[in-house]
C-alpha cells in the first residue's frame, strides 16, 4: 500500500516569518505521525529560509516513522545529513530565487557529482533517492548511479486539467514503470493535492508520496491529525 511522506517546510515557513520559535515542525511531525504519516519529510536549503539544522536534529530524535531528508549537491547540507544520518535522503535541485522546487534534478551531465554525493549518503547508511522529471535518461542514469529510489516530479501533472493531465499522467506511468524495471522504488511529489492525488497514488507498485503544501493548509482549517487522515484516505481509496 502507498506510504504518505508529510512535508512540514511550510511549518517552518510561518515560524521563520518572525524568526520566533513557533509553530514548531517538530510538533507538527508528531501530529501528523498521530494523524497516519508514514514519514517525515524536510528540506534543509541552502540558505535556511525555512527548515534549520536544529529542526532536523531533533526531529531525528523524535520521528518514529522514516525520515526524509530534502537536499542539494551542495558539501555542506551533504555533511549535515552524513552526520544526522535520516533514514532517507532525497536529492533535489534547488535555486535561491525559486518559491519552491521548480523541476527534477539534472544528473546526466553531472554524473560525477551526484555519485559522489550518492555514494557518501550510502556510506552512511542512508537510502537514497533522486527527484527527477518523468524522463527515461535521467531514471537510467539515476539507476546507474546506483540510486535506491526515483521521486517522480508531478508539477506538470499537478497544473494542467483534462486531457492535458491525462496525458501528462501517462507519461508518469511510463516512466514510473522504468523506475521499477531498474529495481528502484518509485515515489511521486510536488503539487498533489486532495483533488488530484488518487491517480498517482493508483499508479502500480507506487511505494511513497510527499506532499506537504496542501496538506498544510488544509491543516489550518481541521487540524494537522484530520489534514493527514484525510490524504491517506483518499491515497487509499
Amino acid at each position: 500500500m502507498v506510504e504518505l511522506g508529510v512535508n512540514i517546510d511550510h511549518i517552518a515557513t510561518v515560524r521563520e516569518a518572525r524568526r520566533t520559535n513557533e509553530p514548531d515542525p517538530v510538533w507538527a511531525a508528531a501530529l501528523a505521525e498521530l494523524g497516519g504519516a508514514d514519514g517525515i519529510t524536510v528540506h534543509l536549503r541552502e540558505d535556511r529560509r525555512h527548515i534549520q539544522e536544529r529542526d532536523v536534529e531533533i526531529l531525528r530524535q523524535t520521528v518514529k516513522g522514516r525520515l526524509n531528508l530534502e537536499m542539494a549537491c551542495d558539501e555542506n547540507v551533504l555533511e549535515i545529513a552524513c552526520r544526522i544520518r535520516p533514514d532517507q535522503a532525497t536529492v533535489v535541485p534547488e535555486k535561491r530565487q525559486e518559491l519552491t522546487t521548480e523541476g527534477g534534478l539534472e544528473i546526466v551531465l553531472q554524473k560525477a557529482r551526484v555519485k559522489n554525493v550518492i555514494d557518501s549518503l550510502h556510506a552512511a547508511g542512508i537510502r537514497v533517492s533522486m527527484f527527477l522529471d518523468p524522463d527515461l535518461a535521467q531514471i537510467e542514469a539515476a539507476a546507474e548511479l546506483g540510486a535506491d529510489a526515483v521521486e517522480i516530479h508531478t508539477g506538470k501533472y499537478a497544473n494542467l486539467t483534462g486531457a492535458a493531465q491525462l496525458e501528462a499522467l501517462r507519461v508518469i506511468e511510463i516512466a514510473g514503470r522504468r523506475v521499477r524495471e531498474s529495481g528502484m522504488l518509485l515515489h511521486a511529489g510536488h503539487g498533489l493535492t486532495y483533488g488530484n492525488v488518487r491517480p498517482i497514488a493508483r499508479i502500480p507498485e507506487m511505494h511513497e508520496l510527499n506532499i506537504g503544501h496542501s496538506i498544510i493548509s488544509r491543516a489550518l482549517f481541521v487540524g494537522m491529525e484530520k489534514a493527514v487522515r484525510e490524504m491517506k484516505a483518499l491515497m487509499h481509496s
